[in-house]
């Protein structure tokens, strides 16, 4: 009886792990450092003379992060759920702060500084809100609440409100409250909630969108008016001015299509030389297909489709439900920021920032993408 108190209450794990997972997310790293290396040196050299600024910082990052994972890998994931309220609480208090203390960049407060060091609060989010929803949604399922219309859908997505207030409205962040959005509507459903409730929830969503698409057409300037000029643009691409909004766009388009089936070369892109904008953060495929072509792009693709079965196989044969909503909100973050950011790349849907997860620059998001990882390896 006394052994199977100690396992119960068992911080420390020798568990196994899925090595598949683990090798792809570190050839994901890799790969993503080698790109940063050759995408940022232009851009990094003209601000600091210093072509390895950012990817020693990424670097450093990217080494904090594997040293985290190491250290999570003896905790039992079991444990977080505890603290479901304590997590959710604090994620809310974190960023409604950032919203009027943080820094202001671009027009958006999203990063604290602290000692010199600036860190971004919502990507830590994504992983804390993924738990604390895992956590509510396992309680649900087991108490066999979770097909019904109040307690196990609508009272989930009261949580939401608190999110879009502090990410959409206070930071300025659409990208970061869709995916939240996204990763939860993924969770529920796959916790059993009652799949026409979606279909509904849906419909509204699409007529408030349309709507708030067509109060915008009628305007020429407010808050929103940048993300309705980028919808006009990409819709008219062939004839969006080529040094406004079509600008970034287009630099990268030119970009994708001069890499052709091989690339011109590790380190040749020509665009990357302070003609695309921001090439080590949002658009650093773009580059990546100009250096590493076509063959390049299908091998990075192919990575992230294999890191998306291995994490759907580890959420099929995890130990319970709690485990089972981890794994599938972490392979939805992963795969959806993947997914939308090669598609802004292409243009194929709107410009919007969207990080591709292990390649943009940025230590927050890099540092929060190990951690997930290795909360369900």
């Amino acid at each position: 009886m006394a052994n199977s108190k100690s396992k119960k209450f068992l911080f420390f794990l020798n568990g196994k792990m899925d090595y598949a997972l683990i090798i792809i997310t570190l050839l994901l790293l890799s790969t993503g450092l080698i790109m940063l290396l050759s995408a940022s040196a232009p851009t990094s050299l003209s601000e600091s003379g210093n072509s390895y600024k950012y990817v020693v910082k990424q670097g450093i990052m990217a080494f904090g992060g594997l040293c985290a994972m190491i250290v999570l890998s003896k905790i039992d994931y079991r444990i977080y759920r505890r603290f479901k309220w304590i997590i959710y609480v604090g994620l809310i208090f974190l960023l409604v702060l950032v919203g009027f203390v943080g820094t202001n960049a671009g027009g958006a407060r999203r990063w604290i500084n602290i000692l010199g060091f600036s860190f971004q609060p919502s990507e830590f989010a994504k992983v804390g809100f993924i738990i604390f929803y895992a956590a509510i949604l396992s309680d649900m399922k087991e108490k066999n609440k979770i097909k019904k219309l109040v307690p196990g859908f609508l009272f989930p997505l009261l949580f939401l409100i608190p999110i879009v207030i502090s990410i959409y409205i206070l930071q300025n962040h659409f990208s970061a409250t869709f995916i939240i959005t996204a990763i939860t509507c993924v969770q529920m459903f796959v916790a059993g909630s009652c799949f026409r409730y979606f279909l509904g929830t849906g419909a509204l969503g699409v007529t408030g969108l349309l709507g708030l698409l067509l109060k915008k057409s009628t305007e020429s300037s407010g808050d929103e008016s940048f993300r309705f000029s980028r919808i006009q643009t990409w819709l008219n691409i062939d004839s969006a001015s080529l040094t406004g909004e079509g600008w970034q766009i287009n630099q990268s388009l030119y970009a994708i299509g001069s890499g052709g089936l091989f690339g011109v070369g590790l380190g040749n892109s020509k665009q990357k030389y302070l003609y695309l904008p921001e090439p080590q953060n949002d658009f650093i495929f773009a580059v990546l297909a100009e250096e590493l072509g076509f063959l390049g792009c299908i091998f990075v693709i192919t990575l992230f489709m294999i890191f998306i079965w291995r994490g759907i196989v580890i959420s099929i044969k995890a130990e319970d439900n709690f485990g089972t909503l981890i794994a599938i909100g972490i392979t939805t973050m992963i795969g959806l920021q993947a997914l939308i950011n090669i598609a802004v790349v292409t243009n194929t849907i709107p410009v919007t920032g969207m990080p591709l997860p292990f390649f943009s620059y940025g230590g927050s998001a890099m540092l929060a993408d190990l951690i997930a990882v290795r909360n369900f390896t």
